[in-house]
């Protein structure tokens, strides 16, 4: 008996994303079905190459075509992806499909590590992505990717000049740090703060990219506001470390984003620093700062936790060398992998779910 198209589709609208609780079909992620005899070939289309279920949703595709078609068909199953988007018709970066904010209430939690891991991690998922350091008095993006020397391209397009973002391990940068001298001091008020953040949004070439991250300065500031009412913020990822003080400063980060005339969904907490895990001895935990900080912010306000990340040498180490840790197998490119698989499913949901952003208006 021949399989027909409709056999197949209904049996794959038995299998659902565990995280849009809808099935494969209705979400139009089954893509390309072609039946040759007892042959099934189709793609699944992911929200995101970073996709943490991939394979246990291929898995229940296979387990429920073969119950219900039986034992001796042969499936060829391609998971592919296309990263989703709440931004259209977007004056701005059309080509951007989603704007990430990464947050802290005060600084040295980690905050630029954390960004510049979670950018490469994405971008070795197979995602394009792009990177902006928005700390203008502090920047430290340069270092971190080891492009320090790097100075971005100049060219015209239509008459105005357009910056040509450095690329380094996959991930597209901009910073203030490629256009002033490194031992330079950038002592700007916040205006002129907020204008360069502005021209590295609109005059550098972009160009198409799943994933935008802001590494944004501590605290709350001009350069907070400048973004909001600037471009749409998909969502912004909170990084704090467990201790009672950078708990109470990353509390502040996160209600900004949450107050009613600013509403940027925030994607989730990240605890930096979490604990001590020695090279020798890598099943020991040591808790130095506390324990489970970030996760109790979370779930005081009902966000979710996206991870755990240890603190340890190699991650102090690969600052200092431009070679993100997440590029070095160990824990610490497990840790790492791991949040960039959290982020990218909590901005599948987000989009899935709510409403896309709008720029804030704020007089």
């Amino acid at each position: 008996m021949a399989i027909s198209q409709e056999q197949v589709l209904k049996s794959l609208s038995k299998v659902d994303d565990p995280d849009l609780k809808k099935d494969l079909v209705t979400l139009g992620m089954i893509q390309g079905l072609e039946i040759v005899g007892n042959t099934i070939k189709f793609k699944v289309v992911l929200t995101t190459p970073a996709c943490p279920l991939k394979e246990v949703i291929k898995n229940n595709c296979i387990e429920t075509l073969t119950s219900d078609l039986g034992e001796d068909i042969e499936l060829d199953i391609e998971m592919t992806s296309n990263v989703t988007t709440a931004r259209t018709n977007a004056p701005l970066l059309p080509e951007v499909k989603n704007i990430i904010a990464i947050a802290s209430g005060k600084g040295g939690v980690g905050k630029s590590t954390t960004s510049a891991n979670l950018a490469v991690a994405l971008a070795n998922a197979g995602a394009k992505v792009g990177l902006i350091d928005a700390d203008i008095s502090g920047p430290s993006i340069p270092t971190m990717f080891n492009v320090e020397a790097e100075q971005p391209m100049v060219k015209q397009v239509d008459g105005k000049n357009t910056i040509i973002p450095v690329e380094q391990y996959g991930v597209k940068l901009m910073s203030i740090g490629f256009l002033t001298p490194a031992d330079a001091a950038v002592v700007w008020r916040g205006p002129m703060a907020s204008s360069a953040l502005r021209q590295f949004i609109q005059d550098v070439e972009w160009g198409e990219l799943d994933y935008l991250l802001i590494d944004l300065p501590p605290g709350t500031s001009d350069i907070h506001l400048t973004m909001v009412q600037t471009v749409p913020v998909t969502g912004a990822v909170i990084v704090t470390t467990p201790q009672k003080v950078a708990l109470a400063d990353a509390t502040k980060g996160l209600s900004m984003f949450k107050q009613p005339q600013i509403n940027v969904p925030v994607l989730g907490v990240v605890e930096n620093m979490a604990y001590f895990t020695p090279e020798e001895l890598p099943d020991n935990k040591y808790y130095l700062f506390g324990k489970d900080g970030g996760k109790k912010l979370a779930e005081k306000f009902d966000i979710p936790f996206l991870g755990e990340v240890p603190i340890v040498q190699s991650i102090r180490e690969s600052g200092d060398t431009g070679y993100p840790a997440v590029l070095k197998k160990g824990v610490t490119q497990d840790a790492f992998s791991a949040l960039a698989e959290s982020v990218a499913r909590q901005v599948a949901i987000r989009n899935a779910e709510k409403s896309k952003t709008e720029v804030v208006q704020i007089n």
